[in-house]
């Protein structure tokens, strides 16, 4: 499906036909009903489109200028003690965006608000010790491979290893990551919990993947993550939805060539705050951000190897120094509040980046979330081969023809992702037209 026009602000679902156009603004609504929010929202249909938005007075009383910081005081949230408050600042941050989220059904856009909410209690829990050059994980998880990275240990629960991996409380030990990485593991935690429920299928791949080869750094974000925002069209500086990662740059030309000084990789966390994964009881504010990130220049130094470093200690202090220095404050915010320069160029931009990142969508007929091909070997493609094939007739000539008709859908798509595991495209593709004509499901 290609039709996106997102002109306006809000969540848009866009459906193929009436019928899913009814189910949409029905599950929907009860969603917003569900949260205390359907009284306050206003939907609009556009042909096959459902747009829900806030209206522009609400908008401006509770974000003016976009701005979300304060989201949860207007609305008098508790997003730390209360989850369904945390999805009412998540959903309500969406519904009055500048930009639209887009959704091929109301049960996506609800599961999008439920991974951001798991993002954000990940996040939440998340410390490590900061490392640019090294890394580890809880050996009886994780294993490193040479040229692949960490994988997960075969029969090990992926989301039992991620959790181990990042929350000290769970694990009763600091495990050294880099800022980036570490975002990429909550992320995946995020979307494992969704997927659990909503997805086993693809869970199950995604098992498959970390036990042979995990996905990372610039292969992650194109996987499994849509980006909103560009430098041609920038998001208003201070509009931030809870489970956004984003990234604050370094101005700085000089202290930016110390390796891990570059930027910061965070999550907002709502309520005005984002994540520090190496003091977790000490969130940033979008200004303690700033004024961080600004006095990086002041910190670094070259040690004995003639490496450049950086004295966090000294960085601590001047950030400190500036917090009670009004004067001093003011004349960094304003510097760093602007929106960042390009790739390459160090002049007047500020740390604010023009994007942000959320996951794409999960569910078994609307996922697009594309894993790589696994390579597997010859005999071992045979014989699984072999067994799905004889699970399909066997399916076909006993199980499937007892089973309601509601129920067909789902057994098939069981079958199909095994299938497709083992399977050149073609041979896939003709595989599932014929379970599907056998079946009577007609693709949408």
């Amino acid at each position: 499906m290609t039709r996106i026009h997102v002109s306006r602000g809000g969540i848009l679902i866009q459906v193929q036909d009436a019928a899913n156009l009814a189910v949409a603004r029905r599950d929907f609504l009860t969603y917003l009903a569900s949260l205390e929010l359907d009284g306050q929202v206003e939907t609009c249909q556009e042909g096959l489109d459902l747009r829900f938005h806030l209206p522009s007075n609400l908008t401006q009383a509770w974000a003016p200028d976009f701005d979300t910081s304060r989201l949860s005081e207007h609305l008098h949230l508790d997003p730390v003690a209360r989850i369904g408050d945390l999805e009412r600042e998540i959903l309500v941050a969406m519904l009055l965006g500048p930009v639209a989220f887009v959704f091929p059904s109301a049960a996506e856009a609800m599961s999008a608000i439920h991974i951001r909410r798991n993002i954000v209690q990940a996040a939440r829990r998340t410390a490590l010790d900061f490392h640019t050059t090294e890394a580890e994980r809880p050996e009886d998880y994780w294993t490193y491979v040479e040229d692949k990275g960490f994988t997960i240990l075969p029969g090990r629960s992926l989301i039992e290893g991620l959790v181990k991996a990042t929350q000290p409380d769970v694990s009763g030990q600091l495990y050294a990551f880099s800022c980036y990485r570490a975002t990429e593991y909550v992320i995946l935690l995020g979307l494992a919990q969704e997927l659990a429920a909503r997805n086993p299928a693809l869970l199950h791949r995604l098992q498959l993947q970390w036990e042979s080869r995990p996905i990372m750094s610039g292969q992650f974000h194109d996987v499994f993550l849509h980006e909103y925002g560009a430098m041609e069209t920038p998001l208003p500086p201070k509009y931030y939805v809870p489970g956004d990662r984003l990234w604050f740059r370094n101005p700085d030309e000089r202290s930016a060539d110390v390796t891990g000084y570059e930027g910061s990789w965070v999550f907002y966390l709502g309520d005005g705050l984002f994540s520090n994964f190496w003091k977790r009881d000490q969130p940033f504010s979008l200004t303690t951000k700033c004024l961080e990130i600004y006095h990086w220049r002041h910190g670094v130094y070259v040690d004995e190897h003639g490496e450049p470093q950086m004295d966090e200690g000294l960085v601590e202090a001047r950030v400190r120094a500036s917090l009670n220095d009004p004067a001093d404050k003011a004349y960094i915010l304003q510097r760093m509040l602007r929106l960042r320069d390009p790739k390459g160029i160090y002049q007047e931009g500020g740390c604010i980046d023009t994007s942000r990142e959320y996951p794409r969508c999960i569910h078994p007929a609307t996922a697009d979330i594309r894993l790589p091909e696994r390579p597997v070997g010859r005999w071992e493609k045979f014989l699984r081969l072999l067994r799905t094939r004889t699970r399909l007739k066997l399916a076909i000539c006993v199980s499937l023809p007892l089973l309601a008709p509601s129920h067909h859908a789902a057994a098939a798509h069981s079958l199909s992702e095994e299938i497709r595991e083992v399977c050149h495209v073609e041979q896939f593709v003709r595989v599932e037209t014929d379970l599907a004509a056998y079946l009577g499901i007609h693709s949408r």
